[in-house]
């Protein structure tokens, strides 16, 4: 297993700019997301159950951030606050927006590759992993 630590600077969607570094950067195409902090101009996402996004006016803090990047697409979760310390936690959508910074730190191997895939038990986008021969 590597790691890479990577920052996401002020003004890029988390998620875009996210997906963008493990593909250019990467050799998988794909990553494990082991934690992130930061801050957001606003936080856009859909909590446990929800259909719709519920979105938390900014400036807030980036708590946690964890989750799976792969070409198929991303499947983050975050807990975020606000100025009055209010928390609120569900998967990141796009348009989360970076503050002043977002720190990560990303595991991949070159074991392993990471996809997604409809999963019809579910009916969801699941994580498909495959050993590397």
């Amino acid at each position: 297993m590597n790691t890479w630590p990577l920052r996401l600077t002020p003004g890029c969607d988390l998620r875009a700019a996210l997906a963008e570094a493990v593909r250019l950067q990467l050799p998988t195409g794909s990553a494990f997301v082991l934690s992130g902090i930061g801050s957001l101009e606003d936080a856009r996402l859909r909590l446990a159950g929800a259909e719709a996004a519920t979105c938390l006016a900014g400036p807030v803090e980036l708590l946690t951030l964890a989750g799976t990047v792969s070409p198929q697409g991303l499947h983050l979760h975050a807990s975020v606050a606000d100025a009055q310390g209010r928390v609120l936690g569900g998967h990141l959508l796009p348009g989360n927006v970076v503050r002043t910074t977002v720190e990560l730190l990303l595991a991949w191997s070159l074991e392993w590759a990471l996809g997604r895939a409809p999963d019809a038990q579910t009916g969801f986008t699941e994580l498909q992993v495959q050993h590397r021969r």
